[in-house]
């Protein structure tokens, strides 16, 4: 679950990060109030979505004044903002965040992230900051460095006097600003569940302050029981509507760019069922795993959420049955195909537990599917009749 960078800024802060002062905005007017309120000479108006490259797509400006951060924020509220991230469509500006401005002496990079290989969170600090840390990583990767968090007594404070004189925070009157922000952020990852935390870049100022100037924290969905303050600030509307519904059934699925919607039963079989389609030349437009506990009314709501996507031009459905039945499976592609008056091809490969009820059910629907007997031939066939509506691949 992401979060925007004023929401995980007012985290950091609860557990004791330095942060600049800020007001969230939903009105022009607000942020010019907001400018006024600061008392500052100069604040920066910062489009709130949950993507990066922001300044780059002009979403972070400087502002002087009441009357250029009301215009500032009057340009970016309601309107799209395209990154690299956001993809040609953009995400609409529905907030702004007016922050007091902050006299930078020099930048850097702080962030955490789980190392599977090490199989616990890994802080990585560098004296290149402000600019994308995989560039950094492609191009110097030895600028990066790295320490292990344990996972029970978390970041040792040598670790992060280790990382602070590593990057050149290691002066006297700043070392304390940048260890207590390394380990607050540590503490903060370990015991919110997350799965990212940057501050980028995390500044020195001239007046030799370290603070958090930007934050971005992403959760790891299964741990959010744990903290409903934290479920709380999840933001719907910069989510896939698809994907929040698909999460209401307890789906999991994915957009993507593609015209061929695909459902399937386990992670490893979906990734499979996607690369075969790729094979015969085929795009997916989806990733969707209906789980192995799945029935007819869920497996309904799948096909729904499929078809609800302009872009599918057909569907596949592979299914293997274990746990899920055959039959339920197709009972509930039924079900939906004719309550959503099925317009485009569909072909169903069952096969597993109850695989012959199954297959007499899809066969007494009446409906224009095609049954396939392998992944292969299931793929090839909805990649052929999806290309010869002129679908393209």
């Amino acid at each position: 679950m992401k979060i925007h960078e004023y929401q995980a800024k007012q985290v950091l802060k609860r557990f004791g990060v330095a942060v600049p002062e800020g007001k969230v905005c939903v009105t022009p007017e607000e942020a010019e109030k907001a400018f006024r309120d600061l008392g500052a000479p100069l604040a920066v108006v910062k489009a709130q979505i949950h993507a990066g490259g922001r300044g780059k797509a002009g979403g972070v400006k400087l502002v002087r004044s009441p009357e250029e951060a009301r215009a500032a924020a009057e340009a970016m509220l309601g309107k799209p903002l395209v990154t690299h991230q956001t993809g040609p469509e953009g995400r609409i500006v529905q907030r702004v965040w007016v922050e007091k401005g902050s006299k930078v002496a020099k930048e850097f990079y702080l962030g955490i992230a789980v190392d599977r290989a090490r199989s616990a969170p890994v802080m990585m600090a560098s004296a290149e900051g402000g600019v994308e840390i995989e560039e950094v990583a492609a191009r110097n990767p030895e600028a990066i460095l790295k320490e292990r968090i344990d996972p029970v007594f978390g970041l040792f404070p040598f670790q992060a006097r280790r990382l602070a004189f590593g990057i050149g925070l290691g002066e006297p009157k700043v070392l304390r600003g940048a260890v207590e922000i390394m380990t607050r952020l540590a503490e903060a990852f370990v015991k919110l569940d997350c799965s990212l935390a940057e501050i980028n870049p995390l500044v020195l100022t001239e007046e030799g302050a370290v603070l958090a100037l930007d934050a971005k924290i992403n959760f790891d969905d299964n741990g959010l029981f744990r903290h409903p303050d934290v479920a709380e600030l999840r933001d719907l509307a910069e989510e896939d509507p698809k994907e929040v519904e698909a999460g209401k059934w307890d789906l999991s699925y994915i957009a993507l760019d593609g015209n061929i919607g695909c459902m399937v039963n386990g992670a490893g079989l979906a990734m499979a069922t996607m690369d075969t389609i790729k094979l015969y030349g085929g795009e997916p437009a989806n990733f969707l795993d209906v789980g192995g506990g799945a029935d007819k009314d869920r497996v309904t709501a799948a096909f729904k959420i499929i078809l609800s996507d302009p872009h599918v031009k057909g569907v596949l459905v592979n299914i293997f049955g274990g746990i899920v039945h055959c039959d339920v499976i197709a009972q509930g592609v039924v079900d939906a195909a004719r309550e959503v008056g099925l317009q485009v091809p569909l072909v169903v490969r069952l096969e597993g537990t109850n695989v012959d009820k199954g297959k007499e059910i899809l066969a007494a629907s009446g409906l224009a599917l095609q049954a396939a007997s392998s992944m292969d031939e299931g793929a090839r066939r909805i990649v052929e009749l999806v290309a010869g509506k002129g679908g393209g691949k």
